[in-house]
């Protein structure tokens, strides 16, 4: 499953929705000076820029108080030239992160991480979901995969990624089991899915042998090794899956399109404006 070609078309798509909403703005708030965050904040401007959106570019020191912080984020909400906001985490560890995320207006949530917009999603309203469960459903979407009746298996149970997809799967008629580090019999598990999501940030843990013939596989592991980015399932398992998503290219650029897609939406409730 292609995440670069069909993020590419997506970011397209909403370029053209921007040439005609007029000006939108993205805030990126980040505190401190760590190196992987500073890597995502630029890829996340240069996107927002492709396609004609405003980045919006707020730095704190790492010694800011989490008072602080929560004083630019009601600034941030109260803008009205302002349409998303971005928190980037890690924060520094003095800095509550789940009162920092809650604080952000659910409108210009566009992570989709906040209390309300998580609450939204598992009563079936969503108002803004997190971008990588986003993401991974317009890929299944646009590969024509099955989800009514199908068994999913969505292994991690991370707020960010493996719970929002959970309830999205559900909602699309999926029956879903959830895995984690203390499920018995993973391997046994991941045998049964006709969909899997693999989301827990450990090298090549689902082993090729484990992954269903015909599956669709989506691997949202994006680590880092010498030998350069891995996901979470081997690779020999496009020998036995029907669909699977390469690590980089696949999850990666989806999310940064669905968070982009996520930021015109903010910009057209903000503003009314039907989609």
């Amino acid at each position: 499953m292609d995440g670069t070609a069909l993020a590419k078309r997506i970011r397209a798509d909403l370029a053209e929705e921007v040439r005609v909403i007029g000006e939108i703005a993205l805030a990126t708030v980040l505190v401190g000076d760590d190196p992987a965050s500073q890597v995502y904040i630029r890829y996340k401007h240069r996107a927002c820029e492709e396609i004609g959106m405003v980045p919006l570019d707020r730095r704190l020191p790492a010694e800011t108080s989490e008072a602080e912080l929560l004083e630019l984020v009601e600034v941030l909400n109260a803008d009205d030239a302002v349409d998303g906001i971005l928190v980037q985490t890690p924060l520094p560890a003095h800095i509550d992160e789940s009162a920092i995320i809650a604080a952000v207006a659910p409108v210009k949530d566009v992570d989709g991480f906040s209390p309300e917009n998580l609450g939204r999603l598992l009563r079936g309203e969503p108002l803004h979901v997190a971008a990588t469960p986003l993401g991974i459903m317009t890929l299944l979407e646009e590969y024509e995969v099955e989800l009514a009746g199908a068994h999913a298996v969505v292994v991690g149970r991370s707020n960010i990624v493996g719970k929002p997809v959970a309830q999205l799967l559900l909602q699309a008629n999926a029956t879903v089991t959830m895995c984690h580090s203390r499920t018995r019999d993973l391997a046994g598990e991941v045998a049964r899915a006709d969909v899997l999501v693999a989301a827990v940030g450990v090298p090549h843990l689902v082993q090729a042998d484990w992954v269903k013939e015909g599956a669709a596989v989506v691997d949202v592991g994006m680590n880092r090794l010498e030998s350069g980015l891995v996901g979470d399932v081997d690779p020999a398992a496009a020998e036995r899956a029907a669909l699977i998503t390469p690590v980089p290219g696949g999850v990666g650029p989806m999310t940064i399109a669905c968070l982009l897609q996520n930021t015109v939406r903010a910009a057209r409730l903000r503003r009314g404006v039907p989609a």
